[in-house]
């Protein structure tokens, strides 16, 4: 006997079926696609807009420069979103490989690795938009009691910038973190009672 695609077992277990195991697998590989696609974009975005940020202010007759490379948080700005990219590229693209072949994750170790990593990227992007924010904090108000300079009254264009870069760095940051809750959800499913009705392999 079977209501709404779930069957029922003579133990009064139910049991789903596995076209919407199948259904529900494409779902979430499709939205897992968009969202390394659109990470890897942000994070190409934030790490150009930080890197290319220039402006030349001239004090008491000194010519002053400023770049990226003042700042050691947008140093790891730049670094963590050129790995968060490259790693995202290679994803989506094991995700294209997977929705052309039609196969299902069923590979615990692939899981865990896939898992691992989501986990890795998330923690180093909040890190890095922190870093980046709190850095911008100080150059934007100053620190009186110590006696740092609101940085960004000189150097307008340049904060502007990096600001736009910081932006794109806080949204990776937040998909990093949905990725991390869905490459989670893909290996634990795996130790569910539903496993042994998927017949594909990876």
């Amino acid at each position: 006997m079977s209501y709404l695609g779930v069957g029922v077992s003579p133990g009064n277990v139910p049991v789903y079926h596995n076209s919407n195991l199948k259904v529900i697998d494409r779902r979430v590989r499709i939205a897992e696609l968009v969202l390394r696609c659109v990470i890897c974009a942000l994070g190409v975005a934030a790490a150009v807009l930080v890197v290319t940020d220039t402006q030349v202010q001239e004090i008491f007759t000194i010519r002053k420069k400023a770049k990226y490379t003042d700042m050691k948080a947008l140093v790891f700005v730049v670094i963590v979103n050129g790995i968060v990219a490259a790693y995202s590229l290679v994803q989506a693209l094991r995700c294209c490989v997977s929705m052309v072949r039609g196969s299902v994750l069923f590979s615990k170790p692939l899981a865990w690795l896939i898992f691992s990593g989501d986990q890795v990227m998330a923690y180093v992007t909040v890190a890095a938009a922190g870093a980046a924010a709190q850095s911008s904090v100080f150059a934007k108000l100053g620190q009186p009691e110590l006696q740092w300079m609101k940085v960004c009254n000189m150097y307008g264009k340049f904060c502007n910038q990096v600001g736009e870069g910081i932006a794109s760095t806080l949204f990776v940051s937040l998909g990093t973190v949905v990725l991390s809750g869905i490459s989670a959800f893909n290996l634990f499913r795996l130790y569910g009672g539903n496993k042994s009705k998927i017949s594909a392999k990876w």
